[in-house]
């Protein structure tokens, strides 16, 4: 309205007057604007220069901290390094001196063993080794009824090899004296030693048997403690016999046989035959195994022992068999096996009812003064060594003198009169275990015969205890065992008692028994054993 009345160009001139003073408006805001910003900026950047510079610094700080920790750290590692170089070389040099100290303790060790098998030798001490079955099923089943912490109470184990010399019965039980002992032996074998292990340490022994000693191995202890194990190895199911297949589990009488007739063979051919016999003491009766009726069948036959007039016992009548291998011994054992009593209890489906007693007898060969001469020449020492081998055996048991054929040579009849024979025994005995008749349930007829076999087994360390006590009454004759084992346990061979026991609570008071029986029979002092005398050859002039 106020540009009414005017010119257009008047109002072109107020537009542009307008127009500048917004121009001018718009330019001072924008840089009041810039101004602002720019101060704004200033200020940012001034700050954020401040903590860069801080931020640099404090970062510093800290890597120099890390620096200094990274360094101790190196040093820390480079001092560790140097005692773990130290701490390996200290640890080697004690693992040498360790070892240096076990060999030199073995070999204290074994000087001690020599030195204490040279002192039982002398006093004719009774070697006795241990053996600790390991835990069976029918541990947890057999002779015992009730619940089943009881049942598992009851097949604990006891009995430990704490080392291999000593026994160690360690049981708390309620309502009972708990039990902490140890027992020493000349070896004691663990739960999980194999059979090899065990007749390690006997086969020293068989060597004497060649140097004129007489030898008994004899297995002692309760029911099921691995007594027939230990002396045959794993029976044939269903079947008395042993099995011959699992060598590694073959027990000590076939390994001896082997180990025998394997020191025969290095001997001179002919100077040595061998002959085996089997019987069983039942219900204190002996009976032969090996004897045959009139169709060749063997049958077991009741025998009888005696002393003879040296005071040695003797069997009359006892059938020997002459054997010229390990394999023929077997065989017969095994047949004389099968006629041997056994009866099912609750501890062992297969006890053994009888004391087994086999005995293998070496005769050697030993030829007088022509000894030199007549084996310098080769081909008439084989001559004779064969006939030897023959013509002996055939005359102990016909009792008939050499035929006229071999008579025609003067030499062979000068040889055959110079012979003479040295005989040594090797006493192989699994006796039958002892019992507690609560515990096995017999009744009837095993009752009797566990009667049998407790009252010969206490006979038997009757006798021991005379023999220790040096009673000048020893009771051999108050049982048919004791009687029969006579020469074994009176000191006329090296004897060595095998001792197995059961490792469970159950058969702990048996156990104890038997690891008591034991420990007396190594007490017993028997004198030297002797030895057979073989005639001194002497060379002709």
């Amino acid at each position: 309205q106020g540009l009414a009345g005017r010119s257009t160009k008047e109002v072109l001139q107020l537009y542009a007057a307008h127009g500048q003073q917004m121009k001018l408006q718009r330019s001072s805001v924008v840089t009041q604007l810039h101004g602002a910003i720019k101060k704004r900026l200033k200020q940012d950047l001034k700050s954020l220069r401040s903590f860069a510079l801080e931020l640099s610094k404090d970062f510093q700080r800290q890597s120099k901290t890390c620096l200094y920790q990274v360094l101790a750290a190196v040093q820390g590692i480079q001092l560790q390094n140097e005692a773990m170089q130290m701490f390996q070389i200290k640890a080697f040099d004690l693992e040498q001196s360790l070892q240096e100290v076990t060999e030199r303790y073995e070999k204290e060790k074994q000087k001690r063993k020599a030195l204490h098998n040279s002192l039982v030798e002398l006093r004719g001490n009774i070697r006795v080794h241990c053996r600790i079955r390991p835990l069976l099923p029918f541990d947890d089943a057999a002779g015992h009824s009730g619940s089943q912490d009881r049942q598992r109470n009851f097949s604990d184990k006891v009995a430990y090899a704490a080392d291999d010399e000593t026994v160690l019965v360690k049981c708390s039980r309620p309502g009972h004296a708990s039990v902490n002992k140890t027992f020493q032996f000349e070896r004691v074998y663990h739960d999980l030693e194999s059979q090899d292990a065990v007749f390690a340490d006997v086969a020293p022994l068989l060597t004497s048997l060649l140097d004129g000693y007489n030898v008994c191995i004899m297995a002692y202890g309760q029911t099921g403690s691995g007594k027939t194990y230990t002396m045959l190895g794993p029976q044939i199911e269903g079947n008395l016999s042993f099995s011959t297949e699992e060598e590694s589990e073959l027990g000590i009488i076939p390994r001896a046989t082997e180990e025998v007739f394997r020191l025969i063979s290095e001997k001179p051919p002919g100077s040595y035959w061998v002959e085996v016999s089997v019987v069983e003491v039942y219900n204190n009766e002996i009976f032969d195994l090996l004897a045959k009726n009139s169709y060749g069948k063997v049958f077991g036959v009741k025998r009888d022992v005696v002393t003879t007039r040296e005071g040695k016992s003797d069997v009359p009548l006892l059938t020997h068999e002459t054997v010229e291998n390990a394999s023929e011994f077997l065989h017969l054992v095994n047949k004389g096996l099968q006629l041997r009593v056994t009866h099912p209890t609750l501890v062992h489906a297969h006890s053994s009812r009888s004391h087994l007693v086999v005995t293998l007898t070496i005769t050697t060969v030993v030829f007088g003064d022509n000894f030199g001469t007549l084996w310098e020449d080769e081909q008439t020492s084989q001559r004779l060594n064969k006939e030897a081998s023959c013509t002996f055996p055939q005359k102990m048991r016909d009792n008939k003198s050499t035929s006229s054929s071999r008579a025609s040579s003067p030499v062979q009849l000068e040889a055959t009169e110079k012979m003479k024979q040295v005989k040594t025994r090797l006493q192989l005995v699994d006796l039958a275990g002892s019992e507690c008749v609560g515990m096995s349930g017999v009744t009837g007829a095993a009752l009797r015969e566990t009667s049998f076999i407790n009252r010969s087994l206490s006979a038997l360390a009757d006798v021991l205890g005379a023999i220790a006590e040096q009673r000048p009454h020893v009771p051999y004759r108050n049982s048919k065992l004791t009687h029969l084992l006579q020469d074994s346990v009176g000191g006329d061979a090296k004897l060595l008692v095998m001792l197995c026991i059961s490792p469970g609570q159950k058969y702990l008071t048996e156990s104890m028994q038997s690891l008591g029986f034991g420990s007396r029979a190594r007490q017993v002092h028997r004198g030297q054993v002797k030895k057979k005398n073989f005639p001194v050859p002497s060379k002709a002039k």
